[in-house]
This record gives C-alpha cells, sequence and structure tokens, in this order.
C-alpha cells in the first residue's frame, strides 16, 4: 500500500495540536520525516510509492504553525524531539529512524541526539549546518531568495513576517495559476529536471496551500530558530546518519554537507556530484531503503 492512513491530530507534550500523516507500507518499519521550509505533511506524498517499496512506514507531522498544528512562538530546533517523542508515543512506536530535509535536516539531527534509545538511523538530506560558526561562511553559494530571508529575520520577527506574509502571497497565487512557477530561486540544472514533470507542479502547490493554511507562522518561526542557538549539539549523536547533499545545490550548498560529514560522529557523507536540492526518486528509494535497515 503506498497511500495515507489519513491525517490525524496528536497532542503534544504542552497540549499544542500536532497534525500528522502516514505514507508508504502501515506494516513497515516507522521512519518520521521531517519536512523542509516551508512544508506540511503533504510533503510526503509524491514519494509514498518509493516508500511502500521499501517497507517505510514513514510519518510526517506540520511542525508549529504549519497546516494544522498550533504555533509554538520561540520554538528552538530542539523542540521538536518533544514532539516527535509525544507523536511515537500516541502513535506507540518504541523504534524508529528519523530523516529531515533542507531546512527541517537539523531537527532530524536534534531528534537522533536526544532520543538516543528509539532511533536506530538517521538521515540529514540537504541540511543546513549551525549559523554563525567562526570561519564558516553560511551564504557562499547560497541563492539570493534564501538570503534575503535570513536578513529579514536578523531584523527581527516583525520585519520577517511583514515579509514572508508579502512573499506567500505572490507564491501562492503564481503555484495557482501555473504551478511551475513555484519561486524566484535559480535553481541548477538537475533541479530544474526533478521539478520539470506535472505531478511535481501539482505537488508543489497543494503543499504550499496546507503549509500556509493558517497562515506564515511556520515559515517564520523555522527561520528564525535556525539562526539562533539550536539547543543541541551534533556531537551528541550516536545512531548510524547519513549526511546527504548534492554539489549544484543553491539553497543549501556543499559546504553545509560537508561541515555536518565532519562534526556529526562516525557519519557517512552521500554525495551526488551533479544533483541539487530536490533528490531524483532513485535516490529516495535507496536511502529509505537504508533507513529501514536493522543496526
Amino acid at each position: 500500500m503506498a497511500g495515507a492512513s489519513g491525517t490525524q491530530t496528536v497532542a503534544a507534550a504542552d497540549g499544542r495540536t500536532l497534525t500528522i500523516a502516514e505514507w508508504g507500507d502501515p506494516d513497515g518499519f516507522p521512519v518520521f520525516l521531517l519536512h523542509g521550509t516551508p512544508g506540511s505533511h503533504l510533503d510526503g506524498q509524491g514519494d509514498a510509492s518509493a516508500y511502500a517499496d521499501v517497507g517505510a512506514r514513514v510519518i510526517i507531522y506540520d511542525r508549529p504553525g504549519y497546516g494544522g498544528s498550533d504555533r509554538f512562538r520561540g520554538r528552538r530546533v530542539v523542540d521538536s524531539v518533544a514532539d516527535v517523542s509525544a507523536i511515537a508515543d500516541s502513535l506507540g512506536v518504541e523504534r524508529f529512524a528519523v530523516s529531515g530535509v533542507s531546512w527541517g535536516g537539523p531537527h532530524s539531527l536534534a531528534v537522533a541526539a536526544r532520543l538516543r534509545e528509539q532511533v536506530t538511523r538517521a538521515a540529514c538530506v540537504v541540511g543546513v549546518a549551525p549559523f554563525e560558526m567562526p570561519g564558516f561562511d553560511w551564504f557562499a553559494g547560497m541563492d539570493a531568495v534564501n538570503i534575503e530571508e535570513i536578513g529579514w529575520a536578523l531584523e527581527g520577527e516583525d520585519v520577517l513576517a511583514s515579509e514572508i506574509e508579502r512573499m506567500a502571497a505572490a507564491w501562492l497565487e503564481r503555484v495557482a495559476n501555473d504551478p511551475s512557477q513555484a519561486g524566484e530561486v535559480e535553481f541548477s540544472e538537475a533541479d530544474r529536471a526533478v521539478m520539470a514533470s506535472p505531478e511535481r507542479h501539482e505537488m508543489i502547490r497543494r503543499m504550499l496551500n496546507e503549509a500556509f493554511r493558517q497562515g506564515v507562522w511556520g515559515y517564520v518561526d523555522d527561520i528564525l530558530c535556525l539562526i539562533h542557538p539550536w539547543g543541541f549539539e551534533v556531537t551528541e549523536i550516536r545512531a548510524p546518519t547519513r549526511i546527504d547533499y548534492g554539489l549544484t545545490d543553491v539553497l543549501v550548498p556543499r559546504q553545509h554537507g560537508e561541515w555536518l560529514a565532519h562534526n556529526v560522529p562516525n557519519a557517512e557523507a552521500v554525495i551526488d556530484e551533479q544533483g541539487g536540492h530536490f533528490s531524483a526518486p532513485n535516490l529516495v528509494t535507496e536511502r529509505f531503503g537504508w533507513l529501514v535497515q536493522p543496526v
């Protein structure tokens, strides 16, 4: 089965509502998938058949402020740990793998670092490195759209929220008329090829509409939590971890993957030499096949 079990809500430890969905094989090994920025539980839909093929039961939730999940103002990256733990407890899941994509990558590393007894394997896919590290050029090779967003965040929540509201409105208008126009990023040839299908266009349209269903606060808080201390150290991670990144990525350039691969204990770097920010379908299948393997 490659479909979803339907969305449901789970109570976070502090009483907030979290909205979740499951994709892939309902009897497979559980894998938490932590979506990118912006994102929602619909991010898992496009690869549901790949998850089913390798026996993965993929659990994905709207991070606070996205979709049907209540906002958690002032959240840190590490706060995703308590939310994932609450969802696992609600579903009766004791052991699981975790994978995070793009700006969801740090959240997956937090879960691996702090839920050591439960996490079997972890993947950080085109994830960013911590902000403002001495001697590390966070912005080198990064597209101007991302750089501009971080600039707004550095000016404070009010400026960021105002600019993201303007940008999101224009974004939603574009995808309503032509889903291939999902943004103004100068993507690499590899990313343009992955994004070319009408199916992916429709997925982007649905995902964005769900992500912004109750406003832009999930997006705002994601950006803010990335530029502030994450609340954990990547050196705490003990589970087998892979750091996936592409050499033509302009949203999260290669130095981020290189730093994570060097600093996460015993990490394996999986480098797509021609790839960009979006994984080709065969790489998704390979990654989730690795995540469901016993350790």
